[in-house]
């Protein structure tokens, strides 16, 4: 049987605790023994800290495991999220809302499939409870991601997944890199699904994100890609740059030979004007700058990436499993 440890960042939502544990503990203790959940408290201003360390002491000894973590600032969600993962035990780490949106039931299923063989299963809000504008801009979000990065999830911004916790040990969250988790792990190989998972209205407490939030998702996309393509390899991605403005540089200094010779006649274009009258040396100029900026953000990002390798005993993949027994004699 797989333990699951269920990870809850808080943050002001003190009036859908009590039912939201009375939920879990009611779900888990149907999946038998050895589960546990881990709530963070992101520095709540409200009642959230108290009545999570209540409910930590009145079901000390029910059966599931209550952890309860406090950080000394808000850090934000997917810190808090870090933080649970860091302390989670369980074969399977289940993270989800507080605010009671997320359904408790669906964990099962969940786990069903990562008992199939599956590394990482995505929630899918199909149906989801919320405002027009917030769907509208969920969509448009996803639809990018899905996009850009070729992991075809329909929902990465929905908190119920389920994790193999020994890929989470594999991977650093900053930012609000908590949703683009298993578009990372897809990328180095994890097997990923998605499933359909209930999505319960608001019935406490507001919302914590805005519209600002598809901005914030779009700057989280680009690094995203940069460290799951180029990580390894940083000169490949500023030789691209550094060739793409090297090739422009060539061409705007062709175009200024032209002017300057006049041959533009010998095609029926009479141009008096010198070059030096025109953007073009300018442009030229900054080109190659460029060019000769990325090559050396290149060099540099290739020396970096070996010390990070070097120093901290890091490895440039990902092992599935091993098969077979070493080839190598035990020394005595």
């Amino acid at each position: 049987m797989l333990r699951v440890s269920v990870v809850l960042p808080v943050y002001n939502e003190e009036g859908s605790l009590h039912s939201l544990d009375a939920e879990l503990r009611a779900v888990l203790g149907h999946m038998g023994d050895g589960h546990e959940i881990i709530y963070v408290d992101d520095r709540s201003t409200d009642n959230s800290y108290d009545i999570l360390s209540e409910l930590m002491s009145v079901h000390r000894d029910h059966g599931v495991t209550t952890r309860v973590v406090r950080l000394r600032r808000n850090f934000g969600q997917t810190a808090a999220m870090a933080a649970g993962f860091h302390l989670a035990t369980g074969d399977v780490v289940v993270p989800m809302d507080a605010d009671g949106q997320n359904n408790p039931a669906d964990i099962p299923k969940l786990l069903g499939r990562i008992e199939e063989g599956f590394d990482v299963v995505s929630g899918w809000r199909r149906q989801r409870r919320d405002r027009v504008d917030r769907v509208i801009l969920s969509r448009a979000a996803n639809w990018l991601i899905a996009q850009v990065s070729g992991v075809q999830l329909h929902d990465t911004g929905c908190s119920l997944k389920a994790y193999r916790r020994e890929l989470l040990e594999e991977i650093h969250l900053y930012g609000e890199m908590h949703r683009f988790i298993p578009v990372y792990l897809a990328r180095q190989g994890a097997r990923v699904t998605e499933i359909e998972v209930d999505h319960r209205p608001r019935t406490e407490g507001v919302s914590k994100y805005g519209s600002e939030r598809i901005f914030k998702v779009v700057l989280d996309l680009i690094l995203l890609l940069y460290v799951s393509r180029y990580f390894a390899r940083p000169m490949h991605f500023f030789g691209q740059v550094a060739f793409f403005f090297g090739i422009s540089a060539t061409a705007v200094f062709s175009l200024m030979v032209i002017f300057k010779f006049g041959w533009l006649d010998l095609v029926g274009l009479p141009y008096q004007a010198d070059f030096i009258e025109t953007p073009l040396p300018s442009m030229a100029g900054t080109f190659f700058a460029t060019a000769v900026t990325a090559l050396l953000l290149g060099v540099l990002g290739e020396l970096l990436v070996r010390i990070y390798f070097e120093t901290e005993g890091h490895q440039p993949f990902a092992v599935d499993r091993i098969d077979g027994k070493s080839s190598r004699s035990s020394k005595e």
